[in-house]
């Protein structure tokens, strides 16, 4: 792989003011961070496009796009552009007072998803908990479940956060040993069985809360129908279905949202990631007028929720995908990431799933784990992470251009090859 060039416009200084390895940076997080992470032994530095650069200069290719943050890649220049003129404007209000900005963005993202109302928060966990929020509250006004007994079905194998709430319903036992006691009102059932959902369902339940693809599970897919019959299920039974997109959403899999492939409109819709296009924290629930008017002043908000910083970068990304060019790019470019991840299958792949530029590959163990296979990569210059053992994920940037893919490509076949 053949990276452009980028200038090494500074380095990473000690508080003395001399440079810091790559070796002496991460000792210094070892000794002053919370060990609630385990990053790949790579710092980066500086970042354009699809490629970054670690603190001595090497270049990588970034596969893994922050988790599907940076769909747009890395400093797209509009999206730095508008973060620039909003930066010389005006940054924060809080919602105590109007911002110039916040009408646009909720009317940009109402366009584009096919809802109604923005309800703008932060963090993905934060949208995931205000979606649980206003299921509960519409179950007590609205279809009249007796008070404190919602309950919200939710899927085998998600990821929806790390708040003490989201992670009572998680079926990570690292994700919650030690966390307890959990939040009560929550059902599991198996993910891709409209049967067990059916099962679920009585007269207290609010909603069923799921991933249209399981992206923590591994860029786990449903069955086609799947999400279709989750619509279905809900509607018959007076439930909201709420579509967590936080990962899948905003072009990743050749759709706005994941749902568009079954022509699906969910109650709410929960969005963050991609929407701060890598720059500013921004989440939203988006949801349908009738739902999300169970709200009302003083029951639910965020300081830096919907603050004109975030809302200008929101709004600018709103435009890349408007025009329906990345959806596109995701999608054609969709069709080479699988193919050539076909052949792999029996060289030391079990099995990969993807769509649009979305996979999740399962290593044959006898090749190595996940995290070697991950490292053994980013020696080779690609950064990929892996999950659940023995599986890693590729998300690149929809900027990437068709060579740069298949470069990565032939790079994850020569690592998986041995």
């Amino acid at each position: 792989m053949t990276a452009p060039n980028a200038s090494a416009d500074r380095d990473s200084a000690a508080p003395g003011g001399a440079p810091r390895s790559s070796a002496e940076l991460i000792r210094a997080e070892e000794t002053g961070l919370a060990h609630n992470y385990h990053p790949l032994p790579v710092v980066i530095a500086r970042a354009e496009g699809s490629w970054v650069e670690d603190v001595e200069g090497k270049r990588y290719l970034d596969m893994l796009s922050g988790y599907s943050a940076l769909n747009f890649g890395h400093r797209h220049p509009a999206l730095v552009r508008a973060a620039h003129e909003q930066l010389d404007l005006l940054t924060l209000t809080s919602r105590a007072f109007h911002n110039d900005r916040l009408a646009g963005f909720a009317e940009g993202l109402a366009e584009l998803t096919g809802l109604d109302v923005t309800l703008p928060m932060n963090t993905g966990a934060e949208a995931v908990e205000s979606g649980i929020k206003i299921a509960r509250k519409w179950a007590y006004e609205v279809k009249g479940v007796p008070r404190d007994q919602a309950t919200i079905i939710v899927a085998d194998g998600n990821f929806h956060g790390r708040t003490t709430t989201v992670v009572s319903f998680s079926t990570d036992p690292q994700a919650r040993e030690g966390f307890g006691p959990f939040t009560p009102g929550f059902r599991v059932v198996p993910y891709n069985d409209l049967a067990a959902i059916e099962a679920a369902i009585d007269e207290t339940t609010a909603a069923v809360l799921i991933e249209p693809i399981q992206g923590e599970a591994g860029v786990v897919i449903p069955d086609d129908g799947y999400l279709a019959g989750v619509r279905q299920l809900t509607r018959a039974a007076n439930a909201l279905f709420i579509a967590d997109e936080i990962q899948s959403g905003l072009g990743r899999t050749g759709r706005t949202l994941a749902v568009e492939h079954e022509n699906v409109t969910p109650d709410l819709v929960l969005l963050g990631k991609a929407l701060g296009g890598g720059i500013v924290p921004v989440s939203a629930v988006v949801g349908r007028r009738e739902v999300m008017s169970v709200l009302r002043p003083g029951e639910h908000g965020s300081t830096f929720g919907g603050n004109p910083l975030a809302a200008a970068v929101a709004e600018a990304v709103i435009g890349l995908l408007r025009t329906g060019e990345f959806q596109e790019r995701a999608a054609r470019l969709g069709t080479v990431l699988e193919a050539g991840l076909r052949p792999l299958v029996g060289k030391g792949v079990l099995r990969y799933r993807a769509r649009g530029l979305w996979a999740g590959i399962d290593i044959d163990p006898a090749v190595g784990t996940g995290r070697e296979i991950s490292e053994r990569l980013m020696a080779r210059g690609l950064l990929a992470k892996d999950t659940h053992g023995s599986t890693i994920r590729l998300a690149p940037p929809l900027t990437i251009t068709e060579e740069e893919l298949t470069d990565a490509i032939a790079v994850v076949a020569q690592t998986v090859a041995g």
